[in-house]
Formats: structure tokens, C-alpha cells, sequence
């Protein structure tokens, strides 16, 4: 499970969740940073003074902890991966997934009621629901959204939302939200219309304005550049998220289903990966760590055993085999988000602000929206004493998420020790 990784003592933050008394502005009025929490405190944009050196030596920043979920084998061809198909996961497994992940999602509904919508709507309209739950997953950040969209839009894909603080359209319930969302991904993939009555406003522009996407978005991936701009790796994150909501527990069952993979096909990557991530959630590294050693012998660039086998390491304590192994990971696969920011986390903590820095930079330009990697090299420039540096960055992580309470806990901390 990825959790937070807290470096301060806790901040009373937790008045800025309660509703703000008399706000009653329509989304569209309201300021981004408050769209998502309610009464977030606005902060210059520079610095508005001198940093009592003192002081800020005392406190202890927040970043995100490193990624440490263990990913299944990803498909040979993800290129490959058609919009259109039935579900993988199970309703269950991404309702668990999405729990994992954010326990308390913002939503106008239930974790199970959001679920089923979605494996209901897609079904009507032969989109695979799995998968488009996580591009809504990834659109919204586990449903904890921060960005220009607010909760109360029941907007899961961002429709309308194209940049300039504009909050995109609004849905009278969650279902309708869904179907919107699901009919959008249509205007991409078929000539058809929708079967049911369209509810998506930009529908019609999609198949006036753009005959270069209208019908022929097909997979996943193509909708690199298309849906996200620039979006070098959107469909491909998409999927990440896709197999790792497929990943085994740690739970009896699921160390027996793998060992029974491993008695009818023992010498195939994904039964080691799938034996491994199972001694991996049973806190067994050791064990885990000899399967995915023995899965890279037979599929040496597989970058789902690599970052397996990375995080392993970490685990165990061993840092320099994790470093060595992001080294090979990012060498192989240079747009792999999660092993940039792994390996910045390690170089931050061994005080290697510069090549930390390089590397956020790096996963900022794959990933424009990351939140955690500006404010992580926030952290890195503390470390500098770049302190009016560190100001800006986290002002730039909160304008990128404000719902990031990371971000907020370091605007407060480093507020605090101003002179």
C-alpha cells in the first residue's frame, strides 16, 4: 500500500474539510484551491519574507512515500489493448483497489455504488469497465480530484475541463456522470451513437470537429495526446493501474492459487510475478524477492519484474540494490513515472538533492500533473536552504493539487518560519 510519508508531527489541518458556513457559490465561481477543500487558505505566490533559519531547522516536511504496490506482468503488447471488450477485474477487486488507495474518495455516493455504475453503463455500450474506472481513477486521483474539477460535478474524466481554471461540465447524479464519461470514450472508438440517450455535451464536437479522432481511438494507448495533452504515457498509466488493480492479496487463497500456478506452468513469468506479489502482501520479501530474481532470468526486461523486484529491495533495506535496479528500470523503460520518482526519493533522502531534482524534472515532464514530485523538489531545495525556491514549488504543487495534504502541511510548515 502506498502511504504517506509523514516527516512532521500532525498539523490541525482538519477544520479546512469542514464546509465553509454560507458558501453557497456555484462551482465555476468558487477558487480552484478551494473546490475540493473548502476554505483553503489562499498563500503568496513569493515568499513574503526572511526564513528564521532556526526555526525551520526544528520542523520536518511531508512528501509522498515511494511507490511500493507490486504490478503484474503487463500485457507484451499494451498497444494492443482495445477501448471496447468486457472487464478483467472483478467488481470486488476494484472495489478493494479503490479502497486501498483512498479509503475516503470524494463522491456522491459509495466506493460499491461508483463501481457498479460503471460496470453498468460500460456493459450497455461494450466499453470495458475496468479499465475505463481507471482512467477515472487516474483523472481524479482515486476520487480525491484537487485540480480544477470539484467532487460536487459527479465530472469522473475531466469532460470540459481543458485548462485556465475551468471546471468542465457538471452531472445531476453520479450515474449520469458515468454515462457521460463512458459515451465520450464512444465518440473516440465507434461511428455508432451511443445506445442510450446521449448525455455528453462534447460528444457532437468530437464527431464534428475532429474526424481524425471520431471513430478510430481504438485502444487505450491512442488516446495518448488525444484525451490528455501532451500525454506522452496516459494510456499506458491507465493501464498500470488496470494490472495492479488485478494484483493477488496476501490471503490464503491467493498463495495457494499460486502455488498452483506454479505446479501447472513453473517456468513462466507470470506465474513467478503472481507467487511473488502474493509473499510480497504476506510480508515474506525474502521469498518474494527469489521469484521475481527468478522471473527476471527469464524475462530480463520485463519492467513490471523490475520494479517488483526494486521495491523488494527497499523493503528488505537493501537501498543500493534498489537503486541499481531503478538505474536498469528507467535505462529500459524511460517513461516508467513510478521508478522516477522512487529513485528521486532515494537520492533525496541520501542528500543528493541535484540528481533528486533531475529526476522530478524528468517525471514532471512525462507527467505534468504531479503534484508529489513538485513537492518533493520543494524538499529537495530546503535541503539546499533554497528556501524562497521551496516557497514557489510548493505554491506550484498546490496550484497542480490542491486537495494534497502533503503540500498544504509544508505551505503551513514553512509559513511558520517566516521572521
Amino acid at each position: 500500500m502506498r502511504l504517506v510519508h509523514t516527516f512532521a508531527p500532525v498539523l490541525a489541518i482538519s477544520c479546512l474539510l469542514l464546509p465553509a458556513a454560507g458558501c453557497t457559490a456555484p462551482v465555476k465561481d468558487t477558487p480552484v484551491a478551494q473546490r475540493t477543500i473548502e476554505g483553503r487558505p489562499a498563500f503568496p505566490d513569493k515568499i513574503p519574507g526572511e526564513i528564521n533559519k532556526k526555526a525551520i531547522s526544528a520542523v520536518h516536511f511531508r512528501c509522498e512515500a515511494a511507490f511500493d504496490l507490486p504490478m503484474m506482468l503487463e500485457d507484451e503488447r499494451p498497444e494492443t489493448v482495445a477501448i471496447l471488450g468486457t472487464a478483467e477485474a472483478s467488481p470486488e477487486q476494484m472495489t478493494t483497489f479503490i479502497r486501498k488507495r483512498n479509503p475516503n474518495p470524494k463522491l456522491n455516493c459509495s466506493i460499491e455504488e461508483i463501481v457498479g455504475l460503471y460496470y453498468k453503463e460500460a456493459a450497455v455500450e461494450g466499453v470495458r469497465p475496468d479499465v475505463a474506472l481507471c482512467q477515472a481513477l487516474k483523472e481524479t486521483g482515486f476520487f480525491a480530484y484537487g485540480g480544477d474539477v470539484s467532487p460536487k460535478q459527479n465530472n469522473f474524466c475531466g469532460l470540459g475541463a481543458v485548462g485556465h481554471h475551468e471546471p468542465g461540465y457538471s452531472f445531476a447524479t453520479p450515474q449520469l456522470g458515468v454515462r457521460a464519461h463512458i459515451q465520450h470514450l464512444l465518440a473516440y472508438t465507434k461511428y455508432q451513437p451511443p445506445v442510450q440517450e446521449l448525455v455528453d455535451p462534447r460528444y457532437q464536437h468530437v464527431v464534428k470537429n475532429r474526424p481524425d479522432l471520431h471513430g478510430k481511438v481504438l485502444t487505450w494507448t491512442k488516446l495518448n495526446g488525444a484525451w490528455a495533452v501532451p500525454g506522452k504515457n496516459y494510456g499506458q498509466e491507465i493501464l498500470m493501474l488496470w494490472r495492479e488493480a488485478q494484483a493477488p492479496s496476501g490471503s490464503d487463497a491467493s498463495l495457494a492459487a499460486a502455488q498452483h500456478k506454479m505446479e501447472t506452468h513453473p517456468d513462466e513469468t507470470a506465474s513467478l510475478i503472481y507467487r511473488g506479489i502474493v509473499y510480497y502482501n504476506r510480508n515474506d520479501f525474502a521469498k518474494a524477492k527469489a521469484d521475481f530474481a527468478a522471473a527476471q532470468k527469464i524475462s530480463p526486461d520485463s519492467a513490471p519484474v523490475l520494479f517488483n523486484a526494486a521495491i523488494t529491495a527497499e523493503k528488505m533495506g537493501d537501498q543500493k540494490a534498489a537503486r541499481r535496479i531503478y538505474d536498469e528500470l528507467i535505462a529500459k523503460r524511460p517513461n516508467f513515472n513510478q521508478a522516477w520518482y522512487n529513485r528521486a526519493l532515494l537520492r533525496y533522502r541520501d542528500r543528493d538533492y541535484d540528481g533528486a531534482i533531475a529526476d522530478l524534472q524528468k517525471l514532471l515532464q512525462i507527467e505534468a500533473r504531479s503534484a508529489d514530485a513538485q513537492n518533493l523538489i520543494g524538499l529537495c531545495h530546503i535541503g539546499q536552504k533554497k528556501y524562497s525556491e521551496a516557497w514557489n514549488d510548493f505554491a506550484a504543487a498546490g496550484k497542480i493539487n490542491s486537495a494534497n495534504m502533503n503540500v498544504l502541511a509544508n505551505q503551513f510548515i514553512i509559513q511558520a518560519c517566516l521572521k
